[in-house]
């Protein structure tokens, strides 16, 4: 192991412990759900924009992303700039409408917004098991990425490097909840960013420069310069597939439509917006440009989803590897610190509360469920990544793809169509559940598009039949103003 690299990423983890102590002893007095799963609604626009965009930018965006573009090309690069939308289009679809109405219905998780607009039991049992299953798959993938970029770059044995990172995780998730998890995506995403420019700068300086950079990726490979990629893989069909997944599809995603509920008025989600589609677009670039272009640096990788880690030892003096470790760690921890968290809203507030509603005022006992709930699933997930595949990414996209095929048409036809209903939400979940789930596990691509878009096209028309059967639910408008 290289002590140079590891001392500044203990440095790290110690910050990151001591901002989840700083967070315990800022927790407010109040409703202890609203507190533990929400930090009170209390984020304002800086901090809504790093925790939105760590949130959704991951391992796979640090080490799955950067690997693909290793393997095909600068047309890579090109496909992840579809992602720059995905704040915007998060804020601005939900928005302010959302947070208005779960300060209305007191809603803590995004389950709670569902039935105070389908009063439907059987709804809100569906989809907090659909969300279970899928964090599962998301965060294992996350845990995968974790401990191989400790096992790559610092060269701590992979099972050694996931108890340290996972035991760190669940236990800061765990005790600090979600302010510890906020403040920390904040520091976090200023980690990002100075780390995507200190490699970058690196890899282009190894190379000899962008222009030699590409001239040896044409050398390599005349497809590695391509918009299309080696094989052709990069489709108009994989094009818009790819947009849908990973830009659009975004809306329907739990633990980002949780944090547009999460913020204190109007202000923080303008400048959440701004600031937020700003660092998704520094980062996306950043990451997936070094993958591309560290194939000229390091061309001979059995498992792509090393690229990152592997460059770090390659283009960084130890201490600026270790140093820039923390970037990679970063996305990755802030990601599974809201699924994590999530997760134990869900099976505590969703299900257990809808069992037992007596146990509403039981602080006591809520807090050391939830405490004990997140724990658990983090040392269960440790158990779920023990045996990794080589490329995380395609397992991160089918996790998020079945997320997608779930919630995207509940939440927002439930929104913004007064006449949706139980009957249409419920088909739609199952039809879009059961088809992605068919069309993935079989590996069927119909007229060449990734199984997410005939998925939500079948739900959607089937979210549209099953309204014909059931009775609307309206959800009063939200009349109401966030100052």
């Amino acid at each position: 192991m290289e002590a140079e690299i590891i001392l500044p990423l203990l440095a790290y983890l110690v910050l990151i412990a001591g901002l989840s102590v700083f967070a315990v002893r800022k927790q407010r007095q109040g409703n202890f759900l609203t507190e533990y799963f929400l930090g009170n609604r209390s984020m304002g626009g800086f901090v809504l924009a790093m925790t939105l965009t760590t949130t959704y930018i991951s391992a796979s965006s640090f080490i799955g992303g950067p690997g693909a573009a290793y393997k095909y090309g600068l047309g890579w690069v090109l496909l992840s700039m579809i992602q720059v939308p995905a704040v915007w289009l998060s804020l601005g679809v939900l928005g302010k409408k959302f947070a208005i109405l779960a300060r209305r219905y007191n809603a803590v998780t995004l389950n709670d917004m569902l039935y105070a607009r389908y009063r439907s039991p059987l709804l809100i049992w569906l989809a907090s098991l659909s969300l279970l299953v899928a964090f599962i798959g998301a965060m294992t993938v996350q845990f995968i990425g974790g401990a191989r970029l400790l096992e790559t770059a610092a060269g701590i044995p992979y099972d050694t490097g996931l108890l340290i990172f996972g035991g760190t995780i669940a236990l800061y998730t765990a005790f600090g909840g979600f302010r510890a998890s906020v403040l920390n995506d904040a520091m976090q995403g200023l980690v990002m960013l100075i780390g995507t420019f200190l490699l970058l700068f690196a890899v282009i300086h190894a190379a000899g420069g962008l222009d030699v950079a590409v001239t040896k990726l044409r050398a390599i490979d005349p497809q590695l310069v391509e918009p299309q990629g080696p094989g052709g893989i990069i489709t108009p069909t994989f094009l818009s597939s790819f947009a849908v997944l990973v830009c659009f599809g975004v809306i329907g995603l739990p633990h980002t439509a949780v944090r547009c509920i999460s913020y204190k008025d109007s202000k923080a989600v303008h400048r959440g917006i701004i600031i937020g589609t700003i660092v998704v677009a520094l980062l996306m670039l950043g990451m997936h440009l070094a993958g591309a272009l560290g194939r000229t640096i390091v061309p001979n990788l059995s498992v792509p989803d090393r690229v990152i880690p592997v460059l770090m030892i390659t283009v960084l003096p130890p201490i600026a590897a270790g140093i820039f470790l923390a970037a990679p760690m970063a996305a990755i921890m802030s990601t599974i610190n809201a699924q994590l968290l999530q997760s134990s809203a869900t099976l505590i507030k969703d299900l257990y509360l809808r069992i037992a509603p007596h146990q509403m005022e039981n602080e006591t006992l809520l807090r050391a469920l939830s405490g004990g709930i997140t724990f658990v699933l983090g040392a269960l997930l440790l158990l779920a990544a023990w045996n990794p595949p080589d490329m995380i990414i395609w397992l991160n996209l089918l996790a998020f793809g079945g997320l997608e095929a779930v919630f995207l048409w509940p939440l927002v036809l439930g929104l913004y169509w007064e006449k949706a209903n139980a009957a249409g939400a419920i088909s739609g979940m199952v039809c879009g559940a059961a088809c992605y789930t068919l069309l993935a596990s079989l590996n069927v691509q119909l007229w060449g598009f990734h199984p997410i878009v005939p998925s939500l096209i079948i739900s959607l028309l089937a979210f549209l039949a099953g309204n014909l059967f059931g009775r609307a639910s309206h959800l009063s408008d939200a009349t109401t103003t966030l100052k």
